[in-house]
Order: structure tokens, then sequence, then C-alpha cells
């Protein structure tokens, strides 16, 4: 999963970062780079809360659809890289059955977002529980 962030600095502090997608996430970082380690780590951290608290994790949104409505600002946008298969310590293996057809699909474009199988499926069935949760 990729969270659009925005990144602010005045001249005697830190990089501060807000994840427009999570409100009340925040972090910050003494450069770019560090702030933006610091931020994957604050959403990690948020929507681990969110599944324990049983709350519908939303969909990220694309940084062009937040730059319409903060083009006065000067923030600086970047992505957070989230791995959802960091959420927990306990993983547990399940057994599945999927067409052979859709899971060489599936391998294939998980892969080519440098994912693996597990993440991907965890992040598809998230992205469909946030974009399914009104029924």
């Amino acid at each position: 999963m990729r969270y659009p962030i925005f990144l602010e600095k005045d001249e005697d502090s830190d990089y501060g970062v807000t994840v427009p997608d999570l409100p009340g996430c925040f972090s910050a970082g003494e450069t770019l780079e560090e702030a933006i380690i610091q931020a994957e780590e604050a959403i990690l951290t948020h929507i681990e809360g969110m599944l324990i608290d049983g709350e519908t994790i939303p969909t990220p949104s694309s940084i062009e659809e937040y730059k319409k409505h903060h083009q006065e600002q000067q923030y600086i946008w970047a992505l957070a890289e989230i791995d959802i298969s960091l959420l927990s310590d306990r993983v547990k293996r399940v057994n599945i059955t999927i067409p052979e057809k859709l899971l060489t699909k599936i391998d294939s474009f998980a892969a080519k977002e440098g994912e693996s199988r597990s993440g991907f499926l965890s992040h598809a069935a998230l992205e469909y529980m946030s974009n399914h949760s009104d029924r």
C-alpha cells in the first residue's frame, strides 16, 4: 500500500508529516528520508490500532487528488510504502484453494509491485473491505 503524505518544514523545526487518509496520524523527522521512514512506522501503528478497534482501513488516495485541494500550501508530497505484513508479530498460515491461472496472475502482479503473495492478498482484502464497508 502506498499512502500519500505531505511534509512541512519551518526553518527552526524538523519536517512534520501528515497522512491525510488517516486523520490523527502524524510524524516527524530531521531529514526528508527520516521523516518518510518515521511516517511509515506511524502509519503501520495507526492501521494496527484501527484493526484492533474493528475500524475500516481507508484505501489510499492519490497525491494528485490532494494537491488539487492544497495548491496554496508549499507542501512536499511523497508516498509512504506500507508493508501490511508487518502489522502483527503473529502471522497465521492458512490454506486456500484458488484457480492456478489466477494464482499466476496474482504472483506476477505482486512481483511487479514489489510485494509478496501474502502481502498482496492482504492488501487486496483490506482494499476490498474498505470499498465495500457501506454494506
